[in-house]
C-alpha cells in the first residue's frame, strides 16, 4: 500500500542513539580489542643500558667524551626512560652502555619516538653513520623509530656515541633501546601493522565522509573529512609513516611547515564539524562565537609563523601552543554543554574527542619532562585517532539517517492525508500518473469510492462521529488491498484506488470485497442504516489519463448509488442518469429519504 498510517509517522520518530549503538557496538569493540591485541604485540624486551649526556662544546672530540663517560663526568639519565636533550647551539652528546647479561647477536639500537632533526653515531672503527626520520640511515631501517645495525662482530658491552645534532623548534624528549635482531624485526611488524590498520581506518572514514558530502550535500561530512585527513597527516609526520613505508622524503625540508599548517587545519575543520555536527546554534548558541572564532584564528597564526616578519612569528610562536590547549578545552566545554541541552550527536563527539583531548594534554606534560615512563603516549594517539574516525563516523551514520528520516517524515506529511493516513489527493495524482506511465501494456483498474449517507451520519452524530468513521473505512480499505495498491481520499467522503496489473473481473472481485468489509464494520448511521460504500470501477484504455479514467469511474459510482448503494459497478459506456434518478440520491445523501 502506496500510503502512510498514523503508527508509521509515529515510527519514524522513534530512531535513536541506541538503535545505532546496538547495531555497531560488535564491530567497535572487536576493532578496539584487535588495536589492543596489536599494541601489546608491541611491547618488546630490551638490553639494559646505562646513560650519560652533555652539551657539544667547541673543541669536542669522539674520544674525549667516552672517556668523560668513564670517568663520571657526564649528566647520568636512564635511556629506557623519556629525557629531554637540548638541541639548540651545537646540539648534545649522548653515551649509552650496555649491562649484562650481554646480546652476543646482531642486535639494534632504536631511538624513540623519531624526531626531525639528525643524529650521528661513532663506531669504534672511526666511520660514523647519520640517523634521520627521513632516510633510511643505516643498515636497517626502523619504522616509527631511528633504528640501527650492530653486527655480531661488534663485542656487545662497546659503548655507544651519539651525537643529538641542532634542530629548529621543539625538541621532543627521547628513549633509547638496545635488542636483538630478532625482537627487533617482530617488534617492527607488529608496528608496521598495527599503524597501518590505524591510518587505513582514518583514511577510509574519511574517504566515505567525501563520498556523503557529495550525496548529500552536507558540508558536516566535508568538515569531518577534513579534520581526519589532517589529524593522520600529523601523526604520519610525527611517527615518521610520511617516510617509511611511505617513501615521501622528498617532503622532510618542509616537515616542519606542514606539521604547522596541519595541526592549525585539522583545529580549524573539528570547529567547524563540530559547529554543525553538535548543532551549537539550537543547543549551545553562546558558545558557537568563540568555537567558530578559532577555526578561524589557528589559520591566521600559521600564516603569521610563517611570513618574515619577526614581530608576527615571536606572537605566533608564543600563542599557538596556549591556544592549541585552550581551543581543545573549549571544545570540549561546548560539546558538554550541547550534549547537557539535548544534542544527541553531541555524545559522540565527548566520545571520539575525549581520549585525544586526555592524551594531548598528556603528551604536553611529557615535552616538559613529566611522565618520562609512559613512552606509549605517541603510538597511543594515533590509536585514539583511528577509534575517534570511527566514533564520529558512526554518529555521521546517525546524522544521515536522522536527515533520511526527517526527509522521509516530511514527506509523508505532505503526502499523506492527516486525518486517515493514506495519500492525499495530489500526492495520489501523481502516483496514478506514474503508474500510468509504467504499466503500459498492463491492465490498470480504478475504483472510485463513496460513502453512502455520510452527510446524515455527520449531521446526526456530529464531525468526531464522522472522522472516526473516516478513519476506520481507510483502515479497513488499507488492510484489504495489496501494498502495491495506490489508495487516497479524493475529498470528504471519497476515496480513490489504483489497482496495477488486475483484469476487469479481478477489479470487480475486489471492489465487491472492499464493500462487504465497510459494512461489516457496523458503523451506525442512524437507528436505521449502517455506513456502506458504493464504488464505481472503471478500466483503463489505450488513450485514458487519470481524468477519464477518474470521470468513468465516478460515472459507475453513481450508478451504484441509482441502483441502491452498497455495491460495486463497472462502467459500460456511457448511461443517461434521470434528473429523478439524481433528486433521489441525493436527497437520501442528504438524509431527506
Amino acid at each position: 500500500m502506496r500510503s502512510l498510517s498514523r503508527s508509521g509517522v509515529e515510527g519514524m520518530r522513534e530512531l535513536s542513539a541506541a538503535n545505532i549503538w546496538n547495531r555497531c557496538r560488535l564491530p567497535l569493540v572487536g576493532g578496539l580489542l584487535g588495536f589492543v591485541w596489536l599494541w601489546f604485540g608491541v611491547v618488546h624486551a630490551s638490553v639494559l643500558l646505562d646513560g650519560g649526556w652533555r652539551e657539544v662544546r667547541p673543541g669536542d672530540t669522539p674520544a674525549a667524551v667516552l672517556e668523560q663517560f668513564r670517568q663520571g663526568q657526564l649528566a647520568a639519565f636512564e635511556p629506557s626512560l623519556l629525557h629531554s636533550f637540548p638541541r639548540e647551539g651545537s646540539g648534545s652528546w649522548v653515551v649509552l652502555r650496555p649491562q649484562p647479561p650481554w646480546v652476543d647477536e646482531e642486535r639494534v639500537l632504536t631511538i624513540y619516538p623519531p624526531a626531525l632533526g639528525r643524529i650521528t653515531i661513532y663506531n669504534a672503527d672511526g666511520q660514523t653513520s647519520t640517523l634521520a626520520l627521513d632516510e633510511a640511515g643505516g643498515p636497517t631501517l626502523g619504522h616509527g623509530r631511528l633504528a640501527y645495525r650492530y653486527p655480531a662482530s661488534v663485542p656487545a658491552s662497546s659503548l655507544v656515541l651519539l651525537k643529538l645534532e641542532p634542530m629548529e623548534g621543539l625538541s621532543p624528549p627521547l628513549s633509547f633501546h638496545m635488542e636483538s635482531l630478532t625482537a627487533f624485526l617482530a617488534h617492527d611488524a607488529h608496528w608496521l601493522t598495527l599503524f597501518s590498520a590505524c591510518f587505513a581506518v582514518m583514511l577510509t572514514m574519511a574517504l566515505m565522509a567525501l563520498c556523503f558530502a557529495l550525496m548529500l550535500r552536507d558540508n558536516t561530512f566535508s568538515w569531518y573529512a577534513g579534520y581526519v585527513f589532517c589529524y593522520a597527516l600529523i601523526q604520519s609526520l610525527q611517527t615518521g609513516f610520511l617516510f617509511h613505508p611511505l617513501e615521501f622524503g622528498w617532503l622532510a625540508p618542509s616537515a616542519s611547515l606542514l606539521e604547522s599548517a596541519a595541526i592549525a587545519l585539522s583545529v580549524a575543520f573539528a570547529a567547524l564539524f563540530m559547529a554543525r555536527f553538535c548543532e551549537l546554534q539550537r543547543f549551545a548558541p553562546l558558545l558557537r562565537a568563540p568555537v567558530l572564532a578559532l577555526a578561524i584564528g589557528m589559520p591566521l597564526l600559521v600564516l603569521m609563523r610563517s611570513s618574515s616578519i619577526g614581530l608576527l612569528v615571536d606572537v605566533a610562536q608564543a600563542l599557538v601552543d596556549p591556544l592549541l590547549i585552550l581551543g581543545a578545552l573549549l571544545m570540549l566545554l561546548t560539546a558538554t554543554v550541547a550534549a547537557a541541552h539535548g544534542s544527541r550527536h553531541a555524545w559522540f563527539f565527548l566520545a571520539g574527542w575525549t581520549p585525544l583531548l586526555a592524551l594531548t594534554a598528556l603528551s604536553t606534560a611529557q615535552l616538559s619532562g613529566a611522565l618520562p615512563g609512559m613512552s606509549w603516549i605517541s603510538d597511543a594517539s594515533v590509536v585514539a585517532g583511528a577509534f575517534e574516525a570511527i566514533v564520529l563516523s558512526v554518529g555521521l551514520g546517525d546524522r544521515a539517517l536522522t536527515m533520511r528520516r526527517d526527509r522521509d517524515l516530511v514527506r509523508a506529511l505532505a503526502d499523506n492525508d492527516s486525518l486517515t493516513g493514506v495519500l492525499n489527493r495530489r500526492a495520489w495524482s501523481e502516483g496514478a500518473e506514474a503508474v500510468l506511465e509504467e504499466s503500459t501494456g498492463r491492465p490498470v483498474a480504478l475504483l472510485f469510492l463513496d460513502l453512502d449517507r455520510f452527510k446524515l451520519l455527520n449531521d446526526q452524530q456530529g464531525h468526531r462521529a464522522g472522522d472516526r468513521a473516516l478513519i476506520e473505512v481507510a483502515e479497513a480499505l488499507r488492510a484489504e488491498l495489496r501494498p502495491s495498491d495506490l489508495l487516497g481520499r479524493y475529498g470528504g467522503e471519497e476515496f480513490i484506488a489504483m489497482l496495477d496489473g488486475v483484469v476487469q473481473e479481478q477489479a470487480m472481485q475486489v471492489a465487491t470485497r472492499l464493500c462487504r468489509r465497510v459494512h461489516r464494520l457496523e458503523i451506525p448511521v442512524n437507528q436505521e442504516f449502517m455506513l456502506s460504500v458504493s464504488i464505481g470501477v472503471a478500466m483503463r484504455t489505450f488513450s485514458d489519463t487519470v481524468e477519464t479514467l477518474i470521470e468513468r469511474a465516478d460515472q459507475a459510482m453513481y450508478q451504484a448509488k441509482v441502483n441502491g448503494r452498497n455495491q460495486a459497478r463497472l462502467y459500460d459506456g456511457p448511461r443517461g442518469i434521470t434528473d429523478d434518478s439524481w433528486e433521489r440520491v441525493s436527497e437520501v445523501e442528504d438524509g431527506a429519504g
